[in-house]
């Protein structure tokens, strides 16, 4: 169980270290600087929130099973981080490219993929051609959370495989509301 676990971690830190290792290329870096922010509080909400308001039908009630993901998701993340207090890779590794000013709370999960996934989840569901566009931005953003040196890959796996389970369960909760 050592010898796993030890190729376990080695085997996560030269993922990290592969992905981090870009961090100088200027386009690379303005396009994971920029996506990045598509797993933000401030984008998440005001995206669903929008949506919430400014559409209906549909589009709305995608959007409210969205919100109840992002809202139900927040908590245990933010629980998990207490529980399980992992330090950012920039914090624990040495030779990391890291952006000013960076985090200070826990590395697991990543909240910011976790909300990504949760809001885009029941869109993928209901609307399965969106996979083609909605897929690749929450691939992209939880990418975007290794690459800034700011998360290990099995904290945006975790976050990815959580938003994904909520977002599902939302969606599911507002079909069988509409339903019955």
């Amino acid at each position: 169980m050592v010898k796993f676990l030890n190729w376990f971690y080695t085997t996560e830190i030269h993922l990290f270290r592969l992905l981090n290792q870009y961090f100088e290329r200027k386009y690379v870096n303005t396009f994971f600087r920029t996506v990045t922010h598509f797993g933000g509080a401030r984008f998440t909400i005001a995206t669903v929130l929008i949506l919430m308001l400014f559409t209906s039908g549909t589009i709305q009630l995608l959007a409210i099973a969205s919100a109840v993901a992002l809202t139900l998701s927040h908590l245990p993340v933010a629980l998990l981080k207490k529980l399980f207090p992992r330090k950012r890779p920039y914090v624990s590794l040495e030779k990391i490219h890291v952006m000013e000013n960076p985090l200070q709370d826990h590395s697991f999960p990543s909240g910011h993929t976790t909300a990504i996934f949760a809001i885009i989840i029941p869109f993928i569901f209901y609307y399965p051609i969106m996979t083609t566009v909605l897929l690749p931005l929450g691939i992209a953003v939880g990418l975007s959370r290794i690459y800034l040196g700011l998360h290990y890959p099995t904290d945006v796996l975790v976050g990815c495989l959580f938003g994904t389970t909520v977002g599902m369960l939302s969606l599911s909760f507002i079909r069988m509301l509409i339903l019955s």
